[in-house]
């Protein structure tokens, strides 16, 4: 499991995107790039990392499940994700 510490940071960055979306595009629109810059550094949406939401594993994140390779291992193989079974040739 990750630190506490980096889900707490991430979950923190995730607000402030959302605190400054609105601002931030209409700088955009208006292409007033010195006061974007003037903008907290978080509140920039590419500073976003996805996560597991259940581990808060950063590598090996499954976008279309939501989790990390590992959590979708095990889950897929307690049957709790339908339509997905563990192959072998």
């Amino acid at each position: 499991m990750a630190r506490k510490s980096l889900i707490a940071r991430e979950n923190r960055r995730k607000e402030i995107v959302a605190k400054y979306s609105k601002i931030r595009e209409e700088l955009k629109a208006k292409g007033d790039y010195i006061a974007l810059q003037k903008l907290p550094r978080d509140s920039a949406p590419t500073r976003l990392h996805n996560r597991c939401m259940f581990t808060g594993r950063s590598r090996s994140y499954y976008r279309k499940f939501g989790i990390s390779r590992l959590v979708l291992r095990e889950m897929g193989l307690r049957g709790e994700i339908p339509g997905l079974k563990k192959s072998s040739w």
